[in-house]
């Protein structure tokens, strides 16, 4: 497989909004990660600053992606992004250094090897 297209965003809500936005962008997480092509889709909230959304993806490929903002609730959702947030999404994309390796079921983690 070529390598994954990821990105992180950030998303700062406005505090009347914070619980709205995390109630939406938590119902994108199950459609997403059904999505042809999508790899991974984590939605988390910062621990130091709860209201203060992340996102990690992984996609096959770059059109993979595009198919999916592509899709009518997530061109809904950039159009009206900004009635949620104090600040436009920070969204960078990445590099995978580490292979890539799909995993059916994972093992408990036992430290690094030689530990």
């Amino acid at each position: 497989m070529d390598q994954p297209f990821t990105l992180v965003g950030t998303a700062h809500p406005k505090p009347e909004r914070a619980e709205e936005l995390r109630q939406l962008l938590l119902s994108f997480v199950e459609p997403t990660r059904q999505e042809p092509g999508c790899l991974e889709y984590h939605f988390h909230e910062d621990r130091d600053s709860p209201d203060v959304f992340v996102f990690y993806e992984a996609w096959r490929s770059e059109k993979d992606l595009d198919a999916h903002l592509a899709l009518p609730h997530l061109r809904d959702f950039w159009e009206r992004r900004m009635d949620y947030l104090e600040r436009d999404l920070e969204i960078r994309y990445l590099t995978m250094l580490s292979p890539y390796e799909e995993h059916e079921e994972h093992e408990e983690y036992e430290g690094p090897r030689g530990a």
